[in-house]
């Protein structure tokens, strides 16, 4: 039972640890495509980073990183939809 218990820790924090460093690659991506003025891609590209980082949120049960995204993405869709 104890070798089931650190698998699934061990899994569970692999895939932390990919949405992490994922979400993390495609904000940057965000950046870089904000700079460039490559519209809209920089939206859709953060979208991206702010939904995996929610996620990571969720998975450390971190309700302030969640609330963060949470507001981030409705802003973002707010105001995709109005401009």
């Amino acid at each position: 039972m104890p070798s089931d218990i650190l698998a699934f820790a061990s899994s569970r924090e692999r895939l932390v640890f990919a949405v992490k460093w994922g979400a993390s690659a495609v904000q940057i991506m965000g950046y870089t495509a904000t700079g460039f003025g490559w519209t809209p891609w920089n939206l859709y590209l953060f979208l991206v980073g702010i939904v995996g980082w929610f996620a990571v949120g969720a998975l450390w049960n971190d309700k302030a990183l969640m609330l963060v995204h949470l507001v981030a993405l409705g802003a973002m869709i707010t105001g995709m939809a109005s401009g």
